[in-house]
């Protein structure tokens, strides 16, 4: 019997480019950056000095003031993405059965809070910690207080895989859906990285681009590239089964036709090529579409120089001679590295490309390097149809998942 073919349904973004899908993917497709100068702390004695940050955000306008009090900022981005996403995909929650809703989301959750609590409890001692913490920094609870706040009462779990995280998600929600455990499933990622601590860690290690011209800072692919940029943001996609949603009459937006995972097992930080190349083996062969079926490549394209040249490398490795035929791209050029959101934010660049036929550029991108000789996109969107995408996500310490997201049909 063969297994349910899951379509996305509805999409919700709050990113650096703007704080709705269609904002972002303007953004994308006219090749803006989103990366400025650090506002949300003193960066000034730090190697790294430039961000993508959000701008604009006013919780309230997504929820009441109550869970506002009772939330860190990555649930509250979640639960703003998922608000939109929900109302995109037309969804009649009184229609549904709560207990085949289900939710994923990938988060780090809010480190800032703890380092902040930490400051409270030398300071003024443990009686001025704040009660709520556990609640606000967990991962788990993330997914559990949108849960609560949307009535969602099927399979609910956060997750972290580093930067494979928000497609990990994806492809959890897929099997969850196909294997019949819900009919409808919320699925992304929400990341509030832009802090002193994970600053300062990465940066330490440097992995965290040292140029303070944010025009020059992310340069995926670029030979003079010299790190990521940090984002933030989140992003939420409603996948169900198709017969789901023809039930209710929804647009489809595009199909989620296969996911795939691999672990390099070699070293905490220098990627592996083969087990990249593998996760993409793994999503094609999921999806049941040949290699050279796939029209574009939505790379994880960090900006580093062990990432860009390892995962240029997995994608000839793969696909042989065709990788020339293949555009790739990196939207980390324009919003930063959002880290457990990454997948999640590229994955609906990826539904917008597969449903509008541009795919966005690469942008910084100035001077070719030996070691990256692929069709990158440079600088400026080009329009081509493409009926499928598979877009990469590589973690820190080789936890890769790759998602295969086509036109629907």
């Amino acid at each position: 019997m063969p297994l349910p073919r899951v379509v996305i349904t509805g999409m919700g973004a709050i990113t650096p480019l703007g704080l709705t899908v269609e904002a972002y993917w303007q953004g994308l497709i006219s090749g803006k950056s989103a990366i400025g100068p650090i506002t949300k702390f003193d960066a000034s004695k730090y190697p790294a000095k430039v961000a993508a940050e959000v701008k604009g955000f006013e919780p309230t306008n997504y929820m009441g003031i109550k869970r506002v009090d009772r939330t860190a900022l990555c649930a509250q981005y979640a639960i703003a993405a998922t608000r939109m996403a929900l109302s995109d995909a037309r969804l009649d929650m009184a229609q549904e059965r709560p207990e085949r809703l289900g939710l994923v989301i990938a988060t780090s959750g809010a480190m800032d809070l703890l380092i902040d609590q930490g400051e409270v409890l030398r300071n003024r001692g443990p009686m001025r910690v704040d009660p709520l913490l556990i609640s606000k920094v967990s991962p788990s609870m993330v997914s559990a207080i949108v849960g609560l706040e949307f009535g969602l009462r099927g399979p609910n779990s956060s997750l972290n895989s580093a930067c494979a995280s928000g497609n990990d998600a994806l492809g959890t929600a897929l099997n969850l859906l196909r294997l019949g455990h819900a009919d409808v499933m919320v699925a992304g990622g929400t990341e509030t990285q832009v802090n002193p601590l994970a600053v300062a860690i990465t940066g330490r290690v440097g992995a965290l681009s040292r140029e303070p011209d944010p025009k020059k800072a992310c340069r995926p692919f670029d030979l003079e590239r010299d790190g990521m940029v940090f984002g933030e943001g989140a992003a939420m996609l409603i996948l169900e089964t198709l017969e789901h949603a023809q039930q209710r009459g929804t647009p489809v937006l595009a199909e989620l036709a296969g996911a795939g995972w691999s672990f390099d097992a070699l070293n905490e930080t220098v990627p592996d090529p083969n087990q990249e190349a593998i996760a993409m083996k793994m999503a094609l062969r999921d999806a049941g579409i040949s290699p050279q079926a796939v029209d574009y490549i939505n790379a994880h394209g960090t900006s580093t120089k062990f990432n860009d040249a390892a995962e240029t490398k997995a994608i000839k490795l793969f696909f042989g001679e065709h990788a020339y035929q293949v555009p790739v791209s990196s939207n980390k050029s324009m919003i930063g590295h959002l880290a457990c959101a990454a997948g999640a934010v590229e994955a609906i660049a990826a539904v917008m490309t597969v449903k509008e036929g541009i795919i966005p550029p690469t942008i910084n991108y100035a001077t070719p390097d030996p070691e990256c000789d692929l069709d990158y996109v440079p600088n400026v969107a080009r329009r081509q149809k493409v009926n499928v995408c598979l877009s990469n996500s590589f973690g820190m310490g080789g936890q890769n998942c790759c998602v295969v997201i086509k036109r629907f049909s």
